[in-house]
């Protein structure tokens, strides 16, 4: 009888335990944040859709990377350096276009002649 409890325990304890390494809840974030901020990108008119559509992209990337890291229910130190790395390389590509020389002021889908002198 306590045999079968210890293995009914042990049967409830592990998935829980090995969900648990699986969670990454800063990773989530950090993805969370780089949405916001495409949205934020295009609302504001600093990223052409087409921009926007690039960075999404990437973005689903980095997510399909973390679900294959999540795949065999834990998450290693490696997989981790490497999905921060991929969330870093996408950080840099959302700054560089916002901030570069295309916008979308109107939100008419074409970018914006600079103004003539």
């Amino acid at each position: 009888m306590k045999t079968i409890r210890a293995l009914a325990a042990i049967a409830v304890v592990l998935p829980t335990l090995a969900f648990a390494q699986a969670n990454t809840p800063g990773i989530d974030q950090h993805q969370a944040n780089q949405e916001r901020r495409i949205d934020q990108g295009v609302a504001s008119g600093s990223l052409t859709q087409r921009e926007a559509n690039r960075l999404e992209r990437g973005q689903q990337r980095v997510d399909n990377m973390e679900n294959r890291a999540k795949a065999d229910g834990v998450v290693t130190r490696q997989e981790r350096a490497r999905l921060h790395q991929a969330q870093e390389v996408q950080s840099d590509r959302i700054y560089r276009q916002k901030h570069d020389r295309q916008h979308d002021y109107n939100h008419d889908g074409r970018k914006d002649r600079p103004r003539q002198r």
